[in-house]
């Protein structure tokens, strides 16, 4: 049990929200966090407690972000619709039409669509990396060009961990001349006041959350997903056997690595949802076909690689409402991220959500269904 002292606050009828993120502290080794809700353009829950930093002892505070890992996926899923919404980007053309030195070895039919569905066949990359090379972007980009597909595109699936990021970042780059968290800050998270960046700013590193590594053993099942989730062995994923958090590396943080490396709030990442289904300062950022494309299900059913089936359905570039991951229902798109993350939206109810922490948890984590399920519970079911 613990007697942390949860802050923020929580509108009338959303008080089993604040019961849950109470309990996980109590009782689910909860050590800092944060969760958010948006209803219709406002926001109905802030809260967050615990501590930032075990080390110092820094207090979680309403400003505090943390690295959201796979919450990231989101993000760039979220700037892909916004060019394909201003005529720039069709997901059904060849990824060659942006980026020409992609079609090598076999990949020059692959549609942009497969990118973000996880079905292009690429989630590792033969070459071995060092740290240095997977932060300057261009060797990874030189890499993926040369790499030969580990199965016939489009006819099935495994999560690509990291180079999901790269694959749609160097087409956003391609069409915007900017690398993908430079036009993200440009063109989303400055206009919605968001503490959220992919490649964060020297100026905000003493304020991000310290990651505790998750409890038990997470080998990856077959060396592809170990070498899929560590870049060729340019960092340990999710931690090294001492319980190092290679995302705690202030390096890292600062690079744009577009699959994993977001570092956000959890207000932030609910009210880029909520901006996403609904009018928050200004008309909604994704219309009404952008999200009925964004939650067909593309992908589903067992990987190539990785662990079994556990019923996770993807859309283009969103993991959606699934059985692992239940959100508020069928119209729910958004992502988690590796340790307990979870952010999405809804348009049937105009809900902007994320929750986010810094204790990793393990294959049993419930925290994020428990708190989703609240917000579902609060709203009628």
């Amino acid at each position: 049990m613990t007697d942390t002292q949860i802050h923020g606050h929580v509108d009338d009828g959303f008080g089993p929200v604040a019961d849950v993120f109470r309990d996980n502290f109590a009782h689910r080794r909860e050590v800092g966090a944060a969760v958010a809700v948006y209803l219709r353009g406002r926001k109905v829950v802030d809260l967050y407690g615990g501590t930032a930093d075990p080390r110092s002892g820094r207090p979680w505070t309403a400003q505090t972000p943390t690295v959201v890992f796979s919450c990231t996926k989101g993000i760039m899923a979220i700037c892909a619709y916004l060019l394909v919404q201003q005529g720039r980007l069709d997901l059904a053309a060849p990824v060659t039409r942006y980026w020409p030195e992609f079609g090598q070895n076999g990949k020059a039919e692959i549609p942009v669509r497969w990118l973000l569905t996880h079905q292009s066949g690429l989630p590792a990359l033969d070459k071995p990396f060092t740290r240095e090379e997977v932060l300057a972007w261009e060797p990874v980009i030189q890499a993926i060009e040369a790499q030969a597909p580990l199965w016939k595109p489009g006819t099935a699936h495994s999560y690509h961990p990291i180079t999901f990021g790269w694959l749609i970042g160097e087409v956003i780059r391609r069409i915007t001349g900017e690398l993908p968290g430079t036009w993200f800050a440009r063109y989303l998270a400055e206009p919605l006041g968001l503490r959220t960046w992919i490649g964060l700013p020297a100026a905000e590193r003493d304020t991000v959350a310290w990651m505790l590594a998750p409890p038990g053993d997470f080998a990856a099942p077959d060396p592809v997903s170990d070498r899929a989730a560590t870049m060729g062995g340019a960092f340990p994923f999710p931690a090294d056997p001492e319980g190092w958090v290679s995302f705690n590396d202030p390096a890292i943080q600062a690079a744009q690595i577009p699959g994993a490396g977001a570092v956000s709030t959890a207000e932030s990442l609910a009210r880029l949802y909520a901006a996403c289904v609904g009018e928050l300062d200004g008309p909604r950022l994704l219309t009404t076909a952008s999200i009925d494309d964004a939650i067909t299900v593309r992908a589903a059913g067992q990987q190539v690689y990785g662990y079994p089936d556990a019923g996770h359905r993807w859309g283009t570039g969103f993991l959606l409402h699934s059985p692992p991951r239940p959100m508020l229902g069928e119209r729910s798109f958004g992502h988690d991220g590796a340790g307990g993350h979870l952010a999405f939206g809804d348009d049937t109810h105009q809900v902007g959500f994320a929750y986010v922490v810094n204790q990793m948890g393990d294959g049993e984590d419930e925290r994020a269904n428990l708190l989703s399920a609240a917000v579902r519970d609060c709203l009628g079911g």
